[in-house]
């Protein structure tokens, strides 16, 4: 018979691993929470690819390493990444960083649990139906259905593949020979996933129409109209209007309304990517600029976006009360979802979604809510609308600096003129120069550490930045720091 004793472990010694975390937590708290946080630090410390893998060490070996070490290696890591919680990164929709929202990603990490049944995650399992309802709450629906999703561009493709599969359901097991040439529509704004969503699930990208969009970079309804009668005219069958509420350049909502309007008489889907601009909802002063959500059929909302719940927290929430997720998505594994178990199946989510694995997303944001309340979020979201109006006024003030458009959101889109070009419009040559500056600065910014912004060319338009406003610590003088900033590192282009 055999030993009933258990093996000696080779590698957990809770002693060690107490005195290992306790170690790294310190160096996190110091150099990522303090230090990464502090105006008088780097956003980052660039090194040049090469160098880097050097000062990494980033081979694997065969024999372990000390405690000593490993402590290094975090921060080495820590040291050489850039600080997206940092006052002066206005890279990306995402920065800052909350104590509780990061309180809840530490549980979850150490929980090391999957949502998908009740069994093996009950807490879980019921916060996120909660957090789920309270996002469909402010959408404007007291019922319906949604699920975590691993990023923005998964949930629209969701929502394409859902869209699809109620007009014709037929797909999910006969595939794409069960389908007519099929038709949906947006604008150039659009979130790119869209275009990806198209090719990965077989629709391919001239299926995607695109919709004439104004100035400012919203949808125009009356040519979403016409663009759906050229396609029927075509031979292709419309299915799916994917519309933005925030757009990833400009900040641009699209007129829900007038669209939801179209939708209706079409019978399509209404898709509203609303990842950057859904936390807007919180606010009472701007929620208008998403004035007929509710009549949408799905909606993707990034709370790690503006509300700073920390990468990732992307929801799907759907209209919809048939249970199109799971009739859509399901395979019902056996070995997971058993329909004898000794509680109610219904609480077994895992069938919803495509993955099996799938991340606790819900406890971070469910904390930092219970922490700030809504009112604490509304404020937040209330504050980086203040900053970046602020901002563009105080641009306005200063020579050199150009708005491409007066901020809706809080994008900040803007040009720096340098010196060397001001008064030189005329120029044949003025645009082709202007648009090398935004990169030639974002070298020096980068590679002093000082802030980090993005910029892109648009459209027409040659390259500017796009400064986005959403750490919640940020005042006015990290505004003014920019601008000085941006004066000091260019004066000499």
């Amino acid at each position: 018979m055999a030993d009933s004793k258990p093996l000696p472990s080779l590698d957990w010694d809770p002693v060690a691993a107490e005195a290992l975390l306790r170690d790294v937590f310190g160096v996190v708290v110091d150099e990522v929470i303090w230090k990464g946080t502090s105006a008088s630090e780097k956003v980052c410390e660039w090194k040049e690819p090469e160098e880097l893998k050097q000062l990494l060490d980033l081979e694997l070996r065969s024999q372990g390493e000390s405690k000593e070490q490993i402590l290094e290696r975090c921060q080495a890591v820590i040291r050489y990444s850039v600080k997206t919680c940092h006052p002066r990164f206005f890279n990306q929709l995402f920065s800052g960083l909350d104590p509780h929202a990061l309180a809840g990603r530490i549980v979850t990490e150490s929980l090391n649990t999957s949502q998908y049944t009740y069994e093996i995650a009950p807490v879980f399992v019921l916060m996120e139906e909660e957090v789920l309802k309270k996002l469909r709450a402010l959408v404007g629906w007291s019922s319906g259905d949604g699920v975590f999703c691993p990023g923005g561009s998964i949930s629209n493709m969701y929502a394409v593949n859902l869209a699809r599969y109620q007009r014709f359901p037929d797909c999910k097991q006969k595939g794409l020979r069960a389908l007519p040439p099929l038709a949906l529509f947006t604008t150039k704004e659009c979130h790119y996933s869209i275009n990806k969503g198209a090719a990965f699930l077989g629709l391919g990208t001239d299926s995607v129409r695109v919709v004439t969009a104004d100035e400012r970079g919203k949808m125009v309804p009356e040519d979403l109209e016409r663009q759906i009668s050229l396609a029927e005219a075509e031979g292709a069958v419309p299915f799916l209007v994917s519309a933005t509420s925030g757009t990833t350049v400009l900040g641009a909502f699209d007129p829900l309304e007038a669209i939801a309007d179209v939708c209706q008489r079409r019978g399509l889907w209404l898709h509203v990517d609303a990842a950057w601009g859904g936390s807007v909802l919180l606010s009472q002063t701007h929620r208008h600029l998403l004035d007929g959500i509710q009549r949408a059929d799905s909606v993707a909302w990034n709370p790690h976006k503006l509300l700073t719940a920390g990468l990732q927290c992307s929801a799907l929430l759907l209209r919809d009360t048939t249970n199109l997720l799971k009739r859509c998505h399901g395979s019902q594994a056996s070995y997971l979802f058993q329909q004898d178990k000794f509680y109610d199946v219904a609480l077994d989510t895992g069938d919803k979604v495509v993955q099996c694995g799938r991340r606790v997303d819900c406890l971070k944001l469910w904390l930092m809510w219970k922490a700030q309340g809504g009112q604490g979020l509304e404020q937040r979201v209330n504050q980086a609308f203040a900053l970046a109006r602020y901002l563009a006024e105080e641009m306005k003030k200063r020579e050199g600096f150009e708005l491409v458009m007066e901020p809706e959101f809080v994008n900040v889109c803007f040009w720096f003129v340098p010196p060397s070009l001001r008064g030189k419009q005329e120029s044949l040559d003025y645009s082709e120069r202007l648009a090398k500056v935004a990169p030639a600065l974002k070298e020096r910014m980068v590679k002093e550490g000082s802030m980090m912004i993005g910029y892109q060319p648009h459209g027409t338009r040659g390259n500017f930045f796009r400064l986005i406003v959403a750490n919640p610590a940020l005042t006015q003088a990290d505004m003014d720091f920019l601008l000085d900033e941006l004066e000091r590192l260019g004066q000499d282009l």
